[in-house]
């Protein structure tokens, strides 16, 4: 191998990686070097995301209140609106 890196790790990636390791029978450099690949591959796909993939995750997170908010905002927000 061409390279090699020095990383300082959490505790918690620590024991992932040697959880990782244990489980699939390989060395912890090996699932380093599989996750960096699978990391670089990802990111590199990646263009620009749009403002849906942005907040996909927050999307149901919030509770309203508002039982059918989701099947009926019009109404919701004219009556705010309206209501000032």
């Amino acid at each position: 191998m061409p390279g090699q890196l020095t990383v300082r790790l959490t505790s918690e990636l620590e024991a992932g990686i040697e959880a990782l390791s244990r489980r699939d029978r390989r060395r912890r450099s090996d699932i380093v070097r599989l996750a960096l690949a699978r990391f670089i591959r990802e990111e590199s796909g990646k263009e620009t995301p749009s403002p849906y993939h942005r907040v996909k995750n927050l999307i149901g997170a919030v509770e309203s209140g508002v039982p059918d908010l989701g099947e009926a905002h019009r109404e919701h927000l004219l009556r705010r609106f309206r209501r000032g």
